[in-house]
């Protein structure tokens, strides 16, 4: 203990950093010194134990610590605790808290779920992030104030209605990423993010919690600044609609089961890597868009529409030089196979020159199960993809004799590219 107290403050104070508030609030009785340490740590961790003493716990340490400036402010709370989570939100706006995170394992039906307090919508200057789940926001008339807030994550939240969710992201000038998990009784049918800043976006709702109550919830997105969008909706009666394109886009995952997707694929033409699963392809995106910078794509083979959406990306995709067929999550049993169809003309991205970068060169396929479109698609691509330099295909069957007939069959298949190496794992 002796040579640990020998080292300097700001070493001792970054270690006690990743220690829950308890334990760093019991170094006190080590010595003088530790005595006064505690009270200047800039990370405070609350850890709900359940026990009753938790509450006064954290009124008095938040109320003995000195630090000007709260670093890290996060709070673990349990249905039992019986926190006043206002009272600890007022006391940390005061210390300046740069960044707040607040998570329970609250259910909304609780007698008493966690209810922010309306200070938090005002009083936060300085906060440059906040994380809340599963707690409660209140309705809020007067004006929202975060100017300082960069990154917000939103996990199964309750909000009042449509509006304060608009309301709370717009007064969020300098936001720059947003990341929204929705559970089906948030009270809001559409969820509108109207951000002019924002560059990275994570939209999430999963499809058995909405099934069950019949919602017909989707979003709203106006970000012409995005770089980064992440999508997954697996509920069919969702929808996502984008207001304006992103030319900034660089990276999308679309994860959807919507029985219409609209404009999403549309908006993001100018996408550099592009991952998608989609329970459709019919009118994907409008006729004549050309994802003119799309290098690395990778395709769900979940559903039965996954061929026709890649030929038309092959088709669509003049740069692409990376392909990859996965099965993202369980297939349906009752879903159909899809049907091959010999395209008229090969894409421009098989037959460009190496030269102009306009060529495939890898193509990875995972969970390949040896059905005859599969092995059509891959023959496709290996008889005229001129520049492919491998080809990579794994299965999970763990049947020696089926694994041994599908390398085979994939050995016999004539090559374009003389220097395609193929690897069957």
């Amino acid at each position: 203990m002796d040579s640990i107290s020998e080292l300097p403050n700001a070493l001792l104070l970054n270690i006690l950093s990743f220690l829950p508030a308890r334990d760093v609030v019991a170094t006190m009785v080590l010595s003088k010194r530790w005595q006064l340490l505690w009270k200047i740590v800039p990370k405070l961790i609350y850890d709900d134990d359940s026990s009753g003493s938790f509450p006064r716990f954290v009124d008095r340490s938040l109320l003995l610590h000195e630090a000007p400036v709260i670093e890290t402010l996060h709070f673990k709370l349990s249905q039992n605790s019986g926190a006043d989570i206002g009272v600890w939100i007022i006391t940390a706006l005061k210390r300046c808290v740069r960044k707040l995170i607040i998570k329970t394992d609250w259910c909304f039906n609780s007698t008493a779920p966690v209810i922010l307090p309306r200070s938090l919508y005002t009083g936060c200057s300085m906060l440059v992030k906040l994380k809340i789940k599963k707690v409660v926001l209140v309705d809020f008339t007067s004006p929202i104030s975060f100017p300082s807030l960069k990154k917000l994550s939103l996990k199964y939240m309750k909000y009042p209605s449509d509006d304060l969710v608009q309301r709370l992201l717009s007064s969020c000038p300098v936001l720059k990423s947003l990341v929204v998990k929705r559970c089906p009784n948030d009270n809001v049918t559409i969820f509108t993010i109207k951000v002019p800043s924002l560059k990275s976006l994570v939209l999430n709702k999963t499809v058995a919690e909405f099934e069950d109550i019949g919602i017909a919830a989707g979003f709203v997105i106006d970000a012409p600044s995005l770089e980064r969008l992440d999508i997954l909706d697996n509920y069919g009666g969702g929808f996502c609609v984008i207001e304006n394109e992103m030319p900034n886009i660089v990276e999308a995952d679309v994860d959807v089961a919507y029985i219409h997707l609209g404009n999403i694929l549309s908006s993001i033409t100018s996408v550099k890597r592009l991952s998608l699963c989609l329970s459709t392809s019919e009118d994907a995106y409008a006729v004549g868009s050309v994802f003119h910078r799309l290098v690395h794509l990778q395709i769900g083979t979940c559903y039965t529409e996954w061929l026709n959406l890649l030929m038309c990306l092959l088709r669509d995709s003049p740069k692409l030089q990376s392909l990859e067929l996965t099965q993202g999550h369980e297939a349906l049993d009752d879903e159909p196979r899809p049907c091959w169809n010999e395209p008229s003309s090969v894409p421009e991205c098989l037959l460009s020159s190496l030269k102009t970068l306009k060529c495939l060169e890898t193509l990875e396929w995972i969970e390949y199960e040896g059905a005859e479109e599969e092995k059509k698609v891959i023959a496709f691509i290996l008889r005229n993809a001129k520049c492919l330099k491998k080809a990579t295909i794994s299965t999970d069957s763990t049947d020696p004799n089926k694994k041994l007939e599908m390398l085979k069959a994939l050995s016999l298949l004539p090559r374009r590219s003389p220097t395609c190496q193929l690897a069957f794992d």
